[in-house]
């Protein structure tokens, strides 16, 4: 009883039966079973119902013991059956929160920022349905609750409302628990989806930052390799191009790590838990972008610093340069009078003053502005330079002293008269005989002529012997020195690339006005029949020619302007590249023929109109064989002014090349009008004697 009894126990009241029988074997076997009773509480026998009332208040009696407390049992069960549920209810609920937390607290974060916000996401959806549990028990709590503190009608009311404070007591009890356990369970969510969030947003900062300081570590490289010095103009200029694309990107890359700089102090500020790892890893950014910054800035400096230089030394050259033309162009045979040597004396002092400046420069000084970029190349060139001053400073000395003379002692000197050289007659045989070199004769027909006439004329290419260009005023005043053979040897050099530039631009001009357009939809209308899919016939092989002088012997060319003691090499390595003016010479007869019944064309004159050339195509298909005679004349003066230095051999060998290759053009024209001979002449070979 006592085991099963909700409460202590102080007395036991025993009922006895009104029966008689009943009365009788209850008074029997309590006899024989009372050391069962014998407990150490008091046991109390009562006769009828109405003893109870002696012990117990008929309040707390329900009507069947002769009390006033009314008592439904079936209520009691659907109270207590709920009161139970509830309970266990509430049990169930910390039992998922404890586990739901234990899963939180164990589970590994991954590695991607994708699976990160899917847990992120899968988790509040956990918590959000814990959280609607949570509060669909409360409400089944508290309805519980109330069905507790609702009056009851009737007059035993009273009584049973004092049987229900237990049951409110232990339904609010649980319900605290309740309560207690959500604001727990908020307050660990709350924490936890903050770390979450930190945590991703950690994932997402140090991968921005990885990716900014690899691209900054990847560029800082690029821009190491790039030199902050240079040995020519054009090579600064475009190491500052190529430096200034690398300052772009760089410009953009600290902008994007700005970006992540502050995204890193934003989370700071919101007291990120890593906040040591990312305020270091936002200095270390900063530290790389200033880094990148400074170098580029330093070499940007040195290399316009360098380039500041070269041209100072460029004028320099530019104003010696002027100078010996100035002295070259003084007309002696004028300067013997008074008035003629004083005009001259008066241009020399002029040039001297307006050239002051790079004339009497220091070289001291030079060195120390430069210091910071000067390197062994550029002290030679400096030094070069200064030699080169130093002479035209002597050459003018000289030519003044001389017209001081001149003036003070009014007396007309020997004139000195360079001596010209008499062209020697031309014969009417081909210039380029086997004996003299090459020669050429095309049978052409003069565009000023009318294709009906139909009488070709001999068109005739000459090996010049003497370069007949008015040179001759170049060398009065000049002497032997090398500084001065360097100014004249800088002016063949001059030549020689300038006449290949402007050969390769009218070529492209060919090429892409006439050439091109005869593929050109909207000019086929214009188009002779005779002429389409023939433009291999009407150019020949233009197009390998130009690719060879655009792409390669140009280039080789303008390589050579500081080193003329290359150029024999430069003709040397690509003397067979030159065989293909063969093809195009051989071609020429057959262009000719097409271009003499179609040059009245409106296709050529649309053309011409377009390209705004006064002179027809036919001019400008001469272009090769006329430019091919030009080197040999160039490679003459050339070597006339480079009797002792290097690369004399080489220049020798070179002419030489250059008039076999006349020869050898020659030659195949003589040998394609060789008629009668059954098989091909190509096979023979070369030709040997005509």
């Amino acid at each position: 009883l006592q085991a099963s009894f909700p409460g202590n126990l102080h007395l036991v009241m025993v009922l006895r039966p009104t029966g008689f029988f009943q009365r009788t074997f209850t008074d029997i076997g309590f006899r024989f079973s009372q050391e069962d009773f014998l407990l150490k509480l008091p046991v109390v026998m009562l006769s009828s119902v109405s003893d109870l009332l002696t012990y117990i208040d008929e309040q707390q009696l329900t009507p069947e013991l002769g009390g006033t407390l009314e008592y439904c049992h079936s209520e009691w069960v659907i109270f207590r059956t709920a009161i139970e549920s509830f309970a266990l209810t509430v049990k169930e609920i910390a039992q998922m929160l404890q586990c739901f937390g234990t899963e939180l607290a164990e589970t590994e974060l991954p590695e991607d920022m994708f699976s990160i916000e899917r847990i992120l996401a899968l988790r509040t959806e956990r918590y959000c349905q814990l959280k609607e549990e949570i509060t669909a028990v409360t409400k089944e709590g508290n309805l519980l609750l109330s069905s507790f503190e609702e009056p009851d009608s009737g007059e035993g009311s009273q009584d049973q409302q004092q049987e229900r404070p237990g049951d409110w007591e232990t339904v609010n009890r649980l319900l605290g628990q309740l309560r207690e356990m959500e604001t727990a369970f908020d307050g660990f969510w709350e924490k936890h989806q903050l770390k979450m969030e930190q945590y991703l947003q950690l994932w997402k900062f140090e991968q921005s930052f990885q990716e900014v300081k690899n691209a900054i570590e990847f560029l800082m490289g690029q821009q190491a390799e790039l030199p902050d010095t240079g040995d020519s103009i054009p090579q600064v200029k475009q190491r500052l191009k190529d430096l200034d694309h690398s300052d772009s990107m760089a410009q953009d890359l600290i902008g994007k790590a700005q970006v992540v700089i502050l995204h890193g102090h934003q989370l700071a500020a919101n007291h990120h838990y890593a906040l040591n790892l990312i305020c270091q890893q936002c200095n270390e950014l900063r530290h790389h972008s200033d880094l990148l910054s400074e170098e580029i800035k330093r070499k940007q400096m040195r290399l316009q610093k360098t380039l500041e230089l070269h041209t100072r030394l460029q004028q320099a050259l530019q104003c010696c340069d002027e100078g010996a033309y100035l002295l070259a162009n003084q007309q002696m045979d004028k300067c013997q009078s008074k008035e003629g040597a004083q005009k001259a004396l008066q241009d020399i002092e002029r040039f001297l003053e307006n050239s002051s400046a790079y004339l009497n420069s220091d070289p001291q000084a030079l060195h120390y502005d430069f210091e910071s970029v000067l390197t062994p190349e550029l002290k030679c060139q400096i030094q070069a330079v200064q030699v080169k001053l130093e002479n035209v400073r002597s050459m003018f000395g000289n030519r003044q002293s001389c017209f001081r003379k001149l003036l003070d002692k009014h007396v007309r000197p020997v004139q000195l008269v360079a001596p010209r050289p008499e062209n020697p007659p031309r014969a009417k045989s081909p210039l380029f005989s086997p004996k003299h070199g090459a020669g050429l004769l095309l049978p052409l027909q003069g565009p000023s002529c009318s294709s009906s006439q139909g009488i070709p004329f001999l068109l005739q290419i000459e090996v010049m012997h003497d370069y007949q260009e008015k040179r001759n005023s170049l060398q009065y005043f000049i002497s032997d020195s090398d500084d001065s053979l360097d100014i004249l040897k800088g002016h063949v050099i001059n030549e020689l690339i300038e006449t290949e530039r402007v050969y390769v631009e009218e070529l492209f001009t060919v090429l892409t006005g006439y050439r091109a357009e005869m593929d050109n939809p909207a000019m086929l209308i214009l188009l002779p029949p005779v002429l389409r899919n023939r433009k291999d016939v009407l150019f020949g092989n233009m197009p390998e020619i130009y690719d060879f002088h655009n792409k390669i012997f140009l280039h080789s060319l303008e390589n050579c302007l500081g080193a003329p003691e290359r150029v024999g090499c430069c003709f040397l390595d690509r003397r067979e590249d030159f065989q293909m003016y063969e093809k195009y010479c051989q071609n020429k007869p057959h262009s000719e023929s097409q271009w003499r019944q179609c040059s009245e064309s409106s296709f050529f004159q649309e053309c011409q109109r377009k390209l705004e050339h006064k002179l027809g195509l036919d001019s400008y298909l001469l272009k090769p064989v006329q430019h091919l005679t030009k080197y040999q004349l160039l490679l003459k003066e050339l070597l006339k002014y480079s009797t002792s230095c290097d690369g004399v051999q080489e220049l020798q060998e070179a002419l030489v090349a250059m008039l076999d290759l006349l020869k050898s053009v020659n030659d195949s024209m003589h040998q394609i009008s060789i008629t009668g001979y059954d098989g091909d002449l190509s096979e023979l070979g070369k030709v040997l004697m005509q």
